[in-house]
């Protein structure tokens, strides 16, 4: 599964509150249903991090490594299209033919099209997916296997239905919040170039900010406990005004040696855009975490995490669960670090700099 192994997408929220004492009853009582009972309407419910057709949640199959482990699986059945149409259409024939016309009326379509779905439906096979989840019950933060805006939104209202607990996503505006008390109007506009279109807009000014940090300070901090970070801006990069109704909305530099030094990628900064999402990867002496960074909607895709040491499986999952909360941790830094320039006392003298290493960044 996708926290255990590999790569995966990544949303971070916070819980606002500590998990109710019968937290696994209750997360028993809306786990998924058998897949015989799956009909025309899709069923959503909790299984297993371990696999999705297991749907006994207790101490054994829902914690690993001190961590709460669950998928949120979704089953439907459905006929593939061209199944359908092609028993539609040998019906349509048969009416035709039965009827000596060379049509069927829209009415009779529809008949044919329903009568088709109820006869054949159950004979499909259930589709199943998952959205993986983990709660870290130590830091009481949660991390989402998934960047999709739908899914989300999804998975926010099934754990709200389970526990009455309401995740909340960690973005931009809840690091002002909750650790300047502010809001995303307090921040300045950032302008990376005189065309700059004045708009702010955290995510994408954080990327790109973070962009000159990496290449002007070596993207450096000192994270306490954790140690130190460097991070570093990779390709393919994706541009776009803050008003994206404004000429050409993105401009995506994929091809090349070095997208970070294509004339394309100056041209961009140039004419004001920001970057929007790019590859990255943060390291701590023979560690790294890499992937991709949605700006907008501050998910992660194919993120990486260093490797682990530990064999057992409870012991490499709770391992690499400790490596995703000091990435986060560390994001968060990163971000507060911006925060704290911008609205510093030296930001006029420090926009000066990104401007000119906007203009005068060398390009090929």
């Amino acid at each position: 599964m996708p926290f255990e192994h590999g790569t995966f997408a990544l949303s971070i929220f916070a819980l606002p509150d500590e998990l109710p004492e019968n937290y696994l009853e209750l997360f028993d009582g809306m786990k998924a249903g058998i897949l015989d009972s799956v009909k025309d309407e899709p069923q959503v419910g909790w299984v297993s991090g371990r696999h999705l057709l297991e749907n006994t949640i207790d101490e054994v199959t829902a914690l690993c490594g001190g961590h709460l482990y669950l998928n949120l699986r979704r089953a439907e059945r459905k006929i593939p299209s061209s199944l359908l149409n092609a028993i539609c259409r040998r019906e349509e024939l048969a009416y035709m033919q039965a009827n000596d016309t060379s049509a069927v009326p829209y009415k009779q379509k529809k008949m044919i099209k329903e009568e088709a779905i109820e006869k054949n439906l159950m004979k499909m096979p259930p589709s199943i997916s998952g959205t993986p989840m983990v709660i870290d019950m130590a830091s009481k933060m949660l991390y989402l296997g998934t960047g999709s805006g739908a899914q989300i939104d999804n998975f926010v209202a099934h754990f709200y239905k389970t526990l009455k607990i309401e995740p909340v996503q960690i973005t931009p505006e809840w690091v002002l919040e909750n650790r300047f008390q502010m809001t995303e109007v307090s921040l300045p506009v950032v302008m990376f170039s005189e065309n700059c279109d004045g708009e702010t807009t955290p995510g994408r000014d954080f990327l790109t900010w973070i962009w000159y940090y990496s290449e002007c300070h070596e993207g450096m901090i000192n994270v306490g406990q954790y140690g130190e970070f460097v991070f570093a801006i990779e390709g393919p990069l994706t541009f776009a005004f803050a008003a994206e109704a404004r000429g050409a909305g993105e401009t995506t530099l994929k091809k090349g040696d070095s997208p970070l030094r294509a004339a394309e990628a100056k041209a961009a900064l140039t004419v004001g855009k920001k970057l929007k999402k790019s590859k990255f990867i943060m390291a701590r002496g023979t560690d790294t975490w890499s992937g991709s960074f949605d700006a907008d909607s501050f998910t992660f895709s194919g993120l990486t995490l260093p490797e682990g040491e530990e064999m057992d499986r409870d012991s490499r999952f709770a391992e690499r669960i400790d490596n995703l909360h000091i990435f986060q941790t560390v994001i968060r830094e990163y971000y507060a670090l911006f925060v704290q320039t911008v609205t510093g006392p030296q930001w006029a003298e420090e926009e000066e700099k990104i401007q000119r290493w906007a203009a005068e960044r060398d390009s090929r």
